[in-house]
């Protein structure tokens, strides 16, 4: 039931995050291109796709760093547990700690951004998109975080991968 459960998560998940990342990417070279032919064919620089592109590129960011989690593509130094292949669980688990508290620490400390935002009524400079909703992407950054979190620690747990097709004789 477990794994079901967890399957299901993922497909959701990595529908989302593979298509706001594709729509996102595909957003930005466009406005670069938009950019690009209007200071080339009649000297005019736009100001807004370089905002665009910088806001397109933090958020493109916070999705990639719950990507990363689920793909097990984090930074690590692997060192010691290339030296002592014993410790290898044990420190697993321990940046799996790290994650999590990362996760929350985002989670609860962007949420108190989003409302500081909302309340002084903030927006960007060019495009005037209110600033609160550039801040959303941190709690849901650690929420997709913990989440694909919850998968790697299933997986390292049970020694199965949740994205693999659900067997219907699974006992979880």
């Amino acid at each position: 039931m477990v794994r079901k459960v967890l399957y299901v998560l993922d497909r959701v998940l990595t529908f989302f995050e593979e298509w706001t990342l594709f729509l996102t990417v595909m957003v930005a070279l466009l406005a670069l291109f938009v950019s690009v032919v209007t200071r080339y064919t009649i000297t005019y620089t736009l100001t807004w796709p370089e905002e665009l592109v910088r806001e397109v590129i933090m958020y493109t960011t916070f999705i990639g760093s719950a990507a990363a989690v689920k793909n097990r593509a984090l930074i690590r130094i692997d060192a010691v547990p290339n030296l002592f292949p014993w410790i290898r669980k044990p420190l697993d688990f321990l940046n799996h700690a790290v994650v999590l508290v990362f996760g929350v620490f985002m989670t609860y400390y962007g949420w108190k951004l989003v409302k500081l935002q909302y309340v002084t009524k903030q927006t960007t400079i060019i495009l005037k998109i209110p600033q609160y909703l550039l801040y959303l992407m941190l709690p849901a950054m650690g929420i997709l975080m913990i989440l694909r979190l919850l998968h790697v620690v299933y997986e390292d747990i049970t020694g199965r991968p949740v994205a693999g097709e659900p067997d219907a004789e699974s006992a979880d």
